[in-house]
């Protein structure tokens, strides 16, 4: 069983999944840091000194004036502020991944061979084989005009 499992975790897919999960938690807080620490910030300004980290609704009775001093007493809120910075965290993501996803297809075509002319047609009749330019199918030498069968012998 050791065995098996050497063998699952060291193909070569299952160390390029995990490669592929570290970087993208250490591009995620990359990301969240940039939202957090300089667009946030920027947008908030722009909109009047908005603290979006701030912006809640408090479900209580007491008023608190921030929302880390509603936690800190326990009240119930709903933190619309902090889902804004997760929206935009996201949204960022999804547009990194996609450029990157349409880059790494752009080089896949690349790379790949262009297939070959088909030199061969199927004969509708009897499903073999046959050359493009034929005009009879040496199999049941049904007659071919312009690739299509105008009728078998039978």
């Amino acid at each position: 069983m050791l065995k098996e499992f050497k063998e699952f975790a060291l193909k070569g897919n299952v160390i390029d999944l995990a490669v592929g999960v570290v970087i993208g938690g250490a591009f995620g807080k990359i990301v969240t840091s940039l939202v957090n620490d300089i667009i946030m910030p920027t947008v908030g300004l722009l909109l009047g000194k908005i603290d979006f980290t701030n912006l809640y609704i408090n479900l209580g009775d007491k008023v608190y004036p921030t929302l880390a001093a509603a936690k800190e007493d326990g009240a119930a809120t709903i933190n619309y502020g902090l889902f804004i910075n997760t929206v935009i965290d996201f949204l960022i993501i999804a547009f990194a991944i996609f450029i990157a996803v349409k880059q790494v297809n752009r080089f896949r075509k690349k790379n790949e061979p262009e297939k070959a002319p088909a030199t061969t047609k199927e004969c509708p009749y009897c499903i073999s084989a046959i050359p493009l330019k034929a005009t009879r199918c040496p199999q049941c030498t049904s007659p071919l005009i312009e690739g299509e069968a105008v009728g078998a012998k039978a």
